[in-house]
């Protein structure tokens, strides 16, 4: 078998699409929206930017994460808080 053989394509996991958010929450939308205009925010920025109550921005990122529509990573100016990047490809 050859090294070609043994690896697998990566395209083999699929990534996120405007289709797998369609069903989310109006909230998850609007997060996924603002990510979109927006590189990279915190919970508390996506907060003040969707006008969205804390705990409903984190709902709401709990379920882009679910569908792949969003990645997550530690801010490094404060390991605290977490920094969203939307996932999704047009």
């Amino acid at each position: 078998m050859s090294a070609s053989e043994s690896t697998l394509p990566e395209s083999d996991e699929s990534t996120a699409s405007w289709d797998d958010v369609r069903d989310l929450p109006p909230s998850a939308k609007l997060v996924a929206k603002v990510l979109e205009y927006n590189e990279t925010l915190t919970q508390s920025q996506l907060a003040d930017e969707t006008l969205l109550p804390p705990r409903t921005v984190r709902y709401a990122l709990n379920r882009l994460e679910e569908e792949g529509a969003v990645d997550s990573r530690f801010s490094f100016s404060d390991a605290r808080k977490r920094l969203y990047t939307l996932a999704i490809e047009e």
